[in-house]
């Protein structure tokens, strides 16, 4: 076969006239000598030129076409249509098209260097086949992978099932592109990552139960060493304000804290015995005053001493 014959007709020839066809209707349906004229005034920017014979057979499904033929037409029909449509991601939605009815079902994949450079696609709503392979190649919906990397949930098929359809999958599309499908949705790139659900390692809500856990155990340990060191609130406010690492927006929150008065002469009450009594608010004012940073350091399920490290304003005095 040389480069300029056609490709055997096959089962995917008819799906690839219909798109075309769907194209020359929204683009007013222009006859193939305007169609081929319009290629010819492009040639610079198109793959080839194509006679007005070469239009009318591949719109009308006589032969298939070679792909720079195809290429040529959709980029003229899509820049013709009402409203126009982007040449480029016209010929990027006729291209899996086209590979199907040389390679069939697995021509309508990205190779590994097009998903590495484009991604899942589906930015239309509609299912790809690479959305589908991701799916398939995620191990979350294999196995309940360990609570440090990811929520706990239910997996959705078996072990083996994973395993059949991964091998299927290697068989059929081949090992780059299943390993860089993987690479991808274990990178956090997975389908379903726009809503968190159900693919995914990320559980909506948590984030909020980890603040809260957070100040929980901040709140703790304040109580804890205050009960040990009554003069801890104030000596933590002096080494606060003389903190040069504070960044503008810190100090500035903190300045805003404290022109509340009422608010301040709460804190200036606080005693592990008083606690409970005083506002959200001033929880709040004290945390910042005593606790620099607090930050995970092991994974969910650990103790919360495991869990959260603190980094005080005054340091705990040594043991």
């Amino acid at each position: 076969m040389t480069a300029a014959s056609p490709l055997p007709a096959t089962a995917g020839h008819g799906e690839l006239v219909q798109a075309l066809e769907e194209l020359h209707r929204a683009a007013g349906w222009p006859s193939p000598r305007r169609v081929s004229a319009l290629i010819a005034e492009r040639e610079v920017d198109l793959p080839t030129p194509v006679s007005h014979e070469g239009v009318r057979t591949a719109l009308k499904g006589l032969r298939v076409p070679r792909w720079e033929t195809v290429h040529s037409i959709v980029a003229v029909l899509a820049e013709r249509c009402s409203p126009p449509r982007d040449p480029q991601s016209e010929v990027a939605r006729f291209l899996p098209l086209w590979r199907a009815v040389r390679d069939g079902e697995k021509g309508r994949l990205k190779s590994a260097r097009e998903l590495t450079q484009s991604g899942w696609g589906g930015e239309d709503g509609r299912w790809t086949p690479e959305q589908v392979a991701g799916i398939v190649l995620n191990p979350f919906n294999a196995i309940e992978i360990h609570p440090s990397l990811a929520i706990p949930h239910e997996p959705l098929m078996a072990e083996d099932e994973w395993v059949r359809a991964g091998v299927r999958l290697i068989e059929e599309f081949g090992a780059e592109f299943a390993l860089r499908a993987l690479l991808r949705t274990l990178k956090g790139d997975y389908v379903g990552a726009e809503s968190g659900a159900p693919y995914g390692y990320q559980d909506p809500g948590f984030e909020t139960v980890e603040a809260y856990e957070v100040f929980r155990y901040g709140c703790w340990k304040i109580l804890e060493r205050l009960r040990a060191e009554p003069n801890l609130l104030q000596d933590s406010i002096r080494a606060m304000r003389t903190d040069e690492t504070m960044s503008r927006e810190e100090r500035a929150e903190m300045l805003r804290a404290e022109s509340d008065m009422a608010l301040t002469r709460e804190v200036m009450t606080v005693t592990p015995d008083t606690w409970d009594e005083v506002s959200e608010e001033a929880h709040h004012m004290v945390f910042g005053y005593l606790i620099k940073e607090i930050r995970p350091v092991g994974r969910v399920g650990l103790p919360l001493a495991e869990r959260f490290q603190i980094t005080w304003r005054v340091a705990e005095p040594a043991v």
